[in-house]
């Protein structure tokens, strides 16, 4: 079976190193599924989950909060400000930080507040989206 090199890293940490046979990500255009002998890319990436199928089928999941995937011939790299195991995922700070989201989109009043609002609230709605994938795939 062939295989490439992943790197998930963020602003602190790596978070994952290791051989895999498929990376999947939500690029700005979609979802990506980078598997070995992919054409070399550089995307930026939605906040959501990034998924990692390693060579014994298993599979990882991480929540990125944004940032780069970029895809050598060895190695797909993902570069994160916020990078998180799913598993280690806070749902009640995630659902938390939606509901203020919520509340400041609600009662909004400028510009960029409604900016800084809506950013939160897409970052919240991916971590939880990112836990309930991790759940369903526990399930099975």
């Amino acid at each position: 079976m062939s295989t490439i090199r992943c790197d998930i890293v963020s602003a602190e940490e790596e978070i994952f190193h290791g051989t895999v046979t498929m990376v999947v990500a939500t690029g700005e255009m979609g979802e990506l599924g980078i598997a070995p002998r992919h054409a070399p890319l550089i995307t930026r990436l939605k906040p959501g989950q990034v998924r990692v199928i390693l060579e014994n089928g298993d599979e990882q999941f991480f929540y990125v909060s944004g940032g780069i995937l970029e895809v050598q011939p060895q190695v797909v790299t993902v570069l994160a400000d916020t990078a998180i195991r799913a598993k280690d995922l806070d749902e009640a700070a995630a659902s938390k930080a939606k509901a203020e989201a919520e509340k400041l989109l609600a009662n909004r009043t400028d510009s960029m507040e409604i900016a800084e609002a809506q950013a939160q609230l897409a970052q919240a709605v991916a971590q939880l989206q990112a836990l309930e994938r991790l759940r369903k795939n526990l399930k099975h």
